[in-house]
């Protein structure tokens, strides 16, 4: 069902920091899938009436003055943080999707452009979970005889208020976990993007931008590992480094990307392409829709485990990931699993044992191994 987006008037009322991150209700309630077009619409909107919690107490609340030389924090009103809850929220929904890159620059002597790629997709985005100041929404890929769908686990994409710590990608399959000064974290909003398997792919943060007619988000640039459109037939580059931006709008939204293709492996960064994607969203009513309730009704539970057990191992200052380019020992394995719950193959426990094995045998944590049973 088409699924419109109108950006609230934005007041000039007060919004303590801490109200988001100390809200009443901050178990991270699971939103739980329904299968009509009409009720999957309904989950952004009760979602969003949370947002109430975190404004609870503010007004009683004096703010202290700054330091001499403190750095200057940009408070959000309470306006202003339903805004951004409201375009993160729009973003869940069914959808037609484009995804689209082209390399259009080449910056090392002598390399050709590869040639544009653009897939056409069927996706349902729903939000898993919900407390105000962090959203998780996840994507449901539709692909076969549009009336009885395959669904495929696609990505994932966790929003957070005000996050003190921020993962980083660094290359070789390790990432980093930095502090979030206060300063830039002050009415931002992070978001860390998993892959289908839930381990981690990039993060970034920022403040969303609010026009009558669009929301967009855009953080600096960072790292993220090679995507699986070129992981899986090229090795001429280690990293991508990416500017992320998502725009919500009254027909859908876009995920725009300004990529370059860096070289790590011989100890200084190196440029050797410049890409552009677009990803766009157009609301839809899409036909078999009700395959992906179904879907994520049997192997919620499963990929909860999941969620936990990359939550305690991104608590550590440094993790490492070792997969192949075709994810045949970690990506395949644990998601696979997940397939075997959906057909009744296993039950929840037993698949999710057998997904830890496989996580503990490919990441270690801190310099040593993982235990995420």
């Amino acid at each position: 069902m088409a699924q419109g987006f109108t950006l609230p008037a934005v007041g000039a009322e007060g919004f303590q920091r801490t109200a988001a991150r100390d809200a009443p209700g901050n178990d991270r309630t699971k939103e739980m899938p329904l299968s009509s077009p009409l009720k999957l619409m309904t989950l952004g909107a009760s979602a969003l009436a949370l947002s109430a919690c975190a404004t609870t107490g503010a007004a009683d609340t004096a703010a202290a003055p700054a330091a001499p030389g403190a750095p200057v924090l940009t408070e959000r009103s309470a306006a202003e943080f339903e805004a951004d809850r409201t375009a993160i929220l729009a973003m869940a929904g069914e959808y037609t999707v484009t995804f689209d890159f082209s390399e259009f620059m080449p910056v090392e002597a002598g390399y050709e452009l590869a040639e544009d790629k653009t897939t056409p997709a069927r996706e349902v985005v729903y939000v898993i979970e919900d407390t105000g100041d962090y959203i998780a929404l996840q994507h449901l890929l539709l692909v076969g005889d549009p009336s009885a769908p395959m669904v495929i686990k696609h990505w994932r994409q966790d929003w957070l208020y005000e996050p003190e710590r921020l993962m980083a990608y660094q290359g070789f399959g390790t990432w980093e976990m930095h502090a979030v000064a206060d300063a830039d974290a002050a009415g931002a909003w992070s978001q860390t993007v998993y892959q289908v398997d839930d381990s981690p792919r990039y993060a970034g943060i920022a403040r969303w931008e609010h026009a009558s007619n669009a929301a967009t988000w855009e953080p600096e640039a960072t790292y993220r590992p090679l995507p699986r459109r070129d992981a899986t037939i090229r090795d001429d580059y280690d990293v991508i480094e990416a500017v992320n931006r998502h725009t919500v709008l009254s027909w859908g939204w876009t995920h725009e990307q300004d990529n370059s293709k860096v070289i790590l492996r011989d100890g200084e960064p190196r440029e050797l392409v410049r890409e552009h994607g677009i990803n766009t969203y157009t609301n839809a009513d899409l036909e078999g829709d009700g395959a992906a309730a179904e879907y994520w009704a049997a192997t919620e539970a499963y990929w909860a485990d999941v969620r936990e057990a990359w939550d305690n191992i991104m608590l550590a200052d440094v993790f490492t990931v070792d997969d192949d380019a075709d994810g045949t020992l970690l990506y395949g394995p644990v998601l696979s699993e997940g397939q075997a719950v959906f057909y009744g193959a296993k039950d929840t426990e037993t698949a999710f044992g057998e997904a830890a094995e496989v996580i503990e045998l490919r990441v270690t944590a801190d310099g040593g191994a993982v235990d995420v049973r």
